[in-house]
């Protein structure tokens, strides 16, 4: 199993999906963490500098489909927001997106999940309508 955590800055978890600068993916093994590695953001509209400044990415034609296909060999993804079309893109080609509301750094967010005690938070962000 991969879990990966949208990450600011490679230290601590990311308030938004999109906005993400990096993606720490963490490797799992009979429930236990075994190792992980860090894939930079190149793939958001946000971080190829396609929004912001009067830029907008909503009338894109497949405009997660990149970061879906980065993610591809992920099962989870875990982040404190994220927009709907995003979070649909991800469900539609079997990655769950999971919203979380913690300031943990993203290892003990990760191991939360698999001990089973962290909550998800509801609701994904429409600000993008």
């Amino acid at each position: 199993m991969r879990i990966a955590v949208a990450s600011a800055d490679g230290v601590s978890i990311s308030q938004h999906f999109g906005r993400s600068a990096c993606f720490i993916v963490f490797h799992v093994e009979d429930g236990k963490i075994i190792g992980s590695e860090v894939r930079d953001n190149t793939f958001t509209a946000f971080a190829k500098g396609e929004c912001g400044n009067g830029k907008d990415h909503r009338d894109r034609p497949s405009g997660h489909a990149a970061i879906v296909n980065a993610l591809q060999d992920c099962d989870i993804v875990l982040c404190q927001g994220m927009g709907w079309r995003a979070a649909e893109e991800l469900k539609a080609h079997g990655i769950q997106p999971y919203l979380i509301e913690s300031n943990a750094v993203p290892e003990e967010v990760v191991a939360a999940y698999l001990a089973g005690s962290l909550r998800p938070v509801e609701g994904f962000c429409r600000c993008h309508e």
